[in-house]
């Protein structure tokens, strides 16, 4: 009897910690670029900007572009489970998947049937997420929400309210992801619903109230290995020891101050507000810094594209961001990535805040050299170096 209850007490320590496996894609950003389609998506984008000031003047700063994204992962939702690929996004908040009722730009998407999950429970609230470029629609619904595939190891949150779009702009239509799976805080969700790992928090389903994120090196072919998002513990197989922790300077987006950015002969010692998203597959800040580290680099800039281009062979040196009393050396690695036809890309983009929210995108490049931990229960970012194979 006794070791039964070991095992049992054994088990449930076992499955409070889960790794979510995540799969590498090119951005469509990235493949447009590649293909010169790039200059065109942009002139669209002010053509909506254009037609709709009224609409998009009222908005939050938006952090998130919907064509930048890299990282996927695989959830089931329902019982019997139905499968999803999303975004695991630490820039926003909420979680939605298309529905039956989404046809335009929904055509290649799997869609969640309410119909079919015998632990659904109906919301019928209405929902509207506005972007940018475009945005998406549909009612709230409840059901168990699993991060992971069906068949594999999962993190089952019962009674997880999530979004069915009914609408979805044409930013996703090209897009390989279903859905966006946000892991920022509830304050920052739409009609403030609880996402889906705040839940699982709420609940006692995780050995500590973090999670850890380690992105490989980006890869050659897309749907490969891409990394691993650990949920209620630090990663320490694929991360080493922390270097330093740094509290939040807002509990929304995982936001906190850096003291500097340095590259070569270029520094900038101005504090800032900074965010870590893995939404994000570039560094982004404001434009005189960004030019400052790119002009050190050795990059100049496409103002067509919108991006840096730099030698594919160029070694500039690290690009070293102080946080705390910690330099953290970001190497080229990681901060040139080749967007293919011998093109090569300095990977930060200017990032205008307006004065509201963050100034800087601490996005993938950042990522892939450091683990970031993503304390939600200290309300603090950790930073251990990744054991890249």
């Amino acid at each position: 009897m006794k070791g039964l209850i070991l095992l049992a007490i054994l088990g449930l320590a076992s499955a409070a910690v889960h790794q979510h496996n995540i799969q590498w894609r090119e951005s469509l950003r990235m493949e447009m670029i590649r293909n010169g389609e790039y200059a065109a998506y942009l002139e669209y984008q002010d053509t909506l900007r254009r037609a709709s000031p009224d609409v998009l003047a009222s908005l939050q700063e938006n952090v998130n572009d919907f064509g930048d994204y890299e990282y996927l992962g695989n959830i089931t939702i329902g019982t019997p489970e139905q499968s999803f690929i999303v975004v695991l996004d630490t820039g926003s908040s909420n979680l939605w998947i298309p529905g039956p009722t989404c046809s335009t730009n929904c055509q290649k998407k799997h869609k969640f049937d309410s119909t079919k999950s015998s632990t659904f429970v109906k919301n019928g609230k209405s929902w509207t997420i506005q972007y940018g470029s475009g945005d998406a629609a549909g009612i709230l619904g409840e059901d168990t929400v699993r991060f992971g595939a069906a068949g594999q190891p999962q993190l089952p949150v019962p009674k997880t309210t999530f979004g069915i779009a009914s609408k979805i702009s044409a930013d996703f239509k090209r897009d390989a992801t279903d859905g966006i799976l946000g892991l920022a805080f509830t304050s920052l969700a739409v009609d403030g619903v609880v996402p889906p790992l705040i839940n699982a928090i709420n609940q006692k389903l995780l050995d500590q109230p973090l999670f850890t994120v380690w992105l490989e090196h980006r890869g050659a072919l897309n749907n490969v290995g891409g990394g691993v998002f650990t949920y209620g513990a630090i990663d320490t197989k694929n991360c080493g020891p922390v270097v330093g922790y740094q509290p939040l300077s807002s509990a929304t987006y995982y936001q906190f101050k850096v003291a500097g950015f340095k590259l070569g002969s270029y520094s900038s010692t101005k504090a800032a507000e900074v965010i870590s998203d893995t939404g994000t597959s570039f560094i982004g800040g404001p434009s005189s810094v960004i030019s400052g580290l790119a002009k050190a680099a050795g990059a100049k800039y496409n103002a067509l594209e919108g991006a840096y281009t730099i030698a594919c062979n160029a070694q500039p040196g690290p690009l070293d961001i102080t946080i705390g009393s910690h330099v953290y050396s970001i190497q080229p690695i990681n901060y040139i990535v080749n967007a293919g036809n011998g093109q090569c890309l300095f990977a930060a983009f200017h990032f205008a805040s307006g004065g509201f929210g963050p100034a800087w995108i601490l996005g993938d490049p950042f990522i892939r050299q450091y683990c970031n931990i993503y304390d939600i229960g200290g309300k603090r970012m950790g930073f251990a170096p990744s054991l890249q194979k």
